[in-house]
């Protein structure tokens, strides 16, 4: 599974230093959002990247979602 990191505004922000038209396979994608959530707005989640991050937590953290 490979995300393009700027088609989600939330994870986009975490990648602030990759380019962007960074693209990052979906294993590395979670572990983005779980150890950097407290940077993460869950209320700007717009519905597309809310889907993503329970596809990536179902199919990468065994339904459970790990932030730190």
């Amino acid at each position: 599974m490979q995300i393009k990191v700027n088609a989600y505004p939330q994870l986009h922000k975490l990648c602030w230093n990759r380019p962007d038209d960074a693209v990052v396979d979906g294993q590395e994608a979670l572990g983005l959002y779980e150890r950097n959530w407290r940077f993460v707005e869950p209320d700007k989640l717009d519905e597309r990247e809310r889907e993503l991050l329970e596809t990536l937590v179902a199919r990468f953290g065994n339904g459970v979602f790990m932030a730190a």
